[in-house]
C-alpha cells in the first residue's frame, strides 16, 4: 500500500528549501507556494503511480494532468501529433518561451507495492519503473508555478508544458518535433527520476527499435513437420547471426531483442512468430549502419529457412545533444534548493530496501548530496526521445533523488520508492529547480540567446532535422498487448 496523504504532506515538509539571499521576494513567494501544494501534487503522482497506463493508453493520467494546467489558466491543446493522450499547454505571450516536458507512462511487467521487499501488486502487471509519474506531475508543478510568477511580476514571455506520452519504446516526443511544435521555443528545460541530484550536461545514446515478423507455413509438428516451415525457425535464426555480428560492431554498440510472439503450441510448426529489436550507439550515422546489418540478418534468416519476414521500424532517437549554457543555469539553481533529506521513516526503509542491491559506499544520506558540475559530450547509459529535441531547441536536463541512493531505473526498487513519499520529495526538489531556471531565463533573455548560439555550433553547418522514423505515423498499439489488466 502506497503513503497516506496526511503522512505524505509530514514527510515532504521535511525536504527545506535553501533559499539563498539572491532570490527575490517573489521567486521566494513561488517557491513556498510549490511547498505548500506537495501534498496536492503527491497526491496528483501517486495517482498516476497507481494507474500504471502504457504508452498511448495513458488516458487517465493526461487528463488528470491537463485538469491541474486548465484550473491554473493554461490553455490545453490535446491530441497532437496524431497521438490522443498528448497535448500541449500554453500560458503567457511573446519571447521567450520556455518550455517544460511531461512524461506519464509506464513500463510492463513492473508492478510492485510500496515496500522494500519484491512483491507484485499484480503479477504481470505494469509499474512506474522509470518515476513518470513523478516526472509528468514535477513538471506540471514547476509550469503553474511559473505561471504565478508571470502574472505577480507582470512579466513578458510564455510559459509551455508538452505532454508526452510513451516514452518508453514508442517516441512520443519525435513526433511532435516532426510536426514543429518545438520551432517557436526558445529553451527546453526537463528532469528525469534518479537515485541522485545533478544537473549536468549530458549525452545519451541514439536508438532505433523495431519488430522483425517471420511468416512460414503451419503444419503438424510430429505427423507432417517437412510440410511446415516454422517462422519460430526464422526468429531464431535472425538472433543467432545477430549474436555472431557482436564481435564486429564498435564497442559502444548495444543490441537488445524479445521474441514477443514464438508460437503457443510445440505441436504445431509455427506459421507466426515476431521478435523485437533495439539498436544502440553513440552516433546516428553509426545506428543506422548497424539496423541496417539487423536487416541483412533478419532477411538472410528468412531466406535460410524458407520463410517471409518483413519489420516495422517503432521508434528511433536522436542522441541528445548537450546544453552547457542551460546546464549551467539548471546546475546554479538545483544548488539554491537542496537535496532530499529523510525522515526516520523513510531511513529504515531505505536502509532495508539498500540490502537488495550492491549501493557500495552510499548511504541515505547521499540522497542530500547535489553532484558535481560535468559535461559529457558523447555517448551515455540509455536513450530518450528527448534527443530529437536538443537537435533543434537548447535542451537540458537534470536528475532528482526521487529513488534511494544507488537504485537503478527500470527497477522494482525504483517503483518502490516511487510510491512512497521518498519519490514525491525529489519530484519537488525538480519542480523547484526548474521553476528557478524558468525564471531566470524570463529576466535574463540573453541566456536563451547564448545558448541557441551554442546548439548552432555544436550540430554543425548545413543541419536538418529528418526524424530516424522516416513518416511512419505514431505506433499507437505498440503495447497493446503487454497489460494483462486488459486481458
Amino acid at each position: 500500500m502506497r503513503f497516506t496523504t496526511t503522512l505524505i504532506l509530514a514527510l515532504i515538509g521535511t525536504c527545506a528549501i535553501a533559499q539563498q539571499p539572491t532570490l527575490t521576494k517573489a521567486e521566494k513567494q513561488v517557491l513556498q507556494t510549490l511547498e505548500q501544494r506537495s501534498g496536492h501534487y503527491a497526491d496528483v503522482a501517486h495517482q498516476i503511480w497507481d494507474w500504471a497506463e502504457l504508452g498511448f493508453a495513458e488516458d487517465r493520467s493526461t487528463e488528470l494532468l491537463q485538469k491541474q494546467l486548465r484550473e491554473a489558466g493554461f490553455q490545453v491543446e490535446t491530441g497532437v501529433a496524431g497521438m490522443p493522450t498528448a497535448f500541449v499547454a500554453t500560458y503567457g505571450s511573446g519571447k521567450p518561451v520556455v518550455a517544460y516536458l511531461a512524461e506519464f507512462d509506464a513500463l510492463p511487467g513492473m508492478s510492485q507495492a510500496a515496500a522494500p521487499d519484491r512483491e507484485a501488486i499484480i503479477p504481470q502487471a505494469p509499474g512506474h519503473a522509470c518515476g513518470h509519474h513523478l516526472f509528468g506531475t514535477g513538471s506540471v508543478a514547476a509550469a503553474i508555478a511559473v505561471k504565478d510568477w508571470l502574472q505577480a511580476t507582470g512579466s513578458q514571455g510564455t510559459i509551455r508544458l508538452y505532454g508526452t506520452p510513451a516514452e518508453e519504446g514508442g517516441g512520443g516526443k519525435v513526433f511532435m518535433v516532426r510536426e514543429g511544435l518545438f520551432d517557436d521555443v526558445d529553451a527546453v528545460l526537463t528532469w528525469h527520476p534518479s537515485s541522485a541530484n545533478s544537473a549536468g550536461a549530458g549525452s545519451s545514446l541514439a536508438i532505433i527499435s523495431a519488430k522483425f515478423r517471420f511468416k512460414g507455413i503451419a503444419a503438424h509438428a510430429a505427423a507432417g513437420p517437412w510440410r511446415g516451415r516454422s517462422a519460430l525457425d526464422g526468429v531464431e535464426a535472425m538472433n543467432d547471426m545477430v549474436n555472431m555480428m557482436r564481435e564486429h560492431v564498435t564497442p559502444d554498440t548495444r543490441i537488445h531483442y524479445a521474441i514477443t510472439n514464438g508460437s503457443q503450441a510445440p505441436n504445431i510448426v509455427p506459421a507466426e512468430a515476431e521478435v523485437y529489436y533495439i539498436v544502440r550507439h553513440p552516433d546516428m550515422p553509426e545506428v543506422r549502419s548497424i539496423f541496417e546489418r539487423v536487416v541483412k540478418c533478419a532477411k538472410g534468416a528468412a531466406m535460410g529457412t524458407e520463410t517471409e519476414v518483413e519489420y516495422e521500424v517503432i521508434a528511433g532517437y536522436f542522441n541528445i545533444l548537450p546544453n552547457e549554457t542551460l546546464a549551467r543555469v539548471m546546475d546554479q539553481n538545483l544548488r539554491t534548493v537542496g537535496g532530499v533529506t529523510y525522515t526516520p521513516e523513510e531511513r529504515a526503509f531505505a536502509e532495508k530496501i539498500m540490502t537488495t542491491y550492491d549501493a557500495g559506499k552510499l548511504t541515505p544520506d547521499s540522497a542530500a548530496a547535489i553532484q558535481p558540475f560535468k559535461v559529457v559530450e558523447r555517448g551515455g547509459a540509455a536513450s530518450s526521445d528527448v534527443g530529437d529535441i536538443s537537435w533543434v531547441v537548447p535542451t537540458a536536463s537534470m536528475g532528482a533523488a526521487t529513488w534511494v541512493p544507488g537504485t537503478v531505473a527500470h527497477s522494482w526498487q525504483a517503483v518502490a520508492a516511487g510510491g512512497t513519499g521518498i519519490g514525491p520529495k525529489g519530484m519537488m526538489v525538480a519542480a523547484k529547480t526548474m521553476t528557478l531556471s524558468a525564471i531566470q531565463l524570463f529576466k535574463n533573455p540573453a541566456t536563451t540567446v547564448k545558448a541557441k548560439e551554442e546548439l548552432l555550433r555544436r550540430r554543425g553547418e548545413n543541419f536538418t532535422y529528418r526524424s530516424l522514423v522516416g513518416d511512419r505515423t505514431p505506433p499507437l498499439d505498440f503495447m497493446s498487448q503487454a497489460d494483462p489488466r486488459q486481458k
